[in-house]
């Protein structure tokens, strides 16, 4: 009897979670910004659907690079000035995770190249290259554009 084997492409990721946090807060961040308002902690991982803490270290992370600010008190809340109006996808993913997922195996191997690919090698050379594409051309800006023309969404619909 053959045994058919199963792939999970699940388990293939590009991104981490804490990085899709970061644009989704980001972009949320943006909305709330050209409404003239500047969203709180909690706020933000509310409409974010994230963990308060967890959203609150990435948050840290995202002033402490300079991709945004933070002011405390009344009135304050996240914000961008205007020296952070083009910070593309890029530069948060360089910031939480490094380059790693526009050169790593999608496999998980360390030594897979073209002399020693992996089962996936070929595709995910172009499924990566496309990654990079993006992440270099598109800005939080633009990416909040989309959801106010009502052509995407930031959070789940409710069903």
């Amino acid at each position: 009897m053959v045994r058919k084997q199963t792939f999970n492409i699940k388990s293939v990721t590009m991104l981490a979670k804490g990085t899709e946090y970061a644009i989704r807060a980001l972009v949320y961040v943006q909305l709330q910004n050209w409404k003239e308002q500047r969203p709180g902690m909690k706020e933000i991982a509310r409409e974010i659907e994230a963990p308060e803490a967890y959203s609150a270290k990435i948050m840290q992370t995202l002033v402490r690079h300079q991709l945004l600010e933070s002011m405390k008190g009344r009135g304050g809340g996240f914000f961008f000035d205007s020296n952070q109006s083009e910070v593309t996808i890029y530069d948060i993913i360089h910031v939480m995770e490094g380059d790693g997922c526009f050169n790593k195996c999608g496999f998980g191997l360390k030594s897979c190249n073209n002399e020693n690919p992996c089962p996936l090698h070929a595709e995910y050379i172009l499924v990566r290259g496309g990654l990079l594409n993006i992440a270099k051309t598109e800005t939080v800006a633009s990416l909040a554009t989309k959801i106010l023309e009502g052509t995407a969404v930031l959070n789940r619909i409710p069903s």
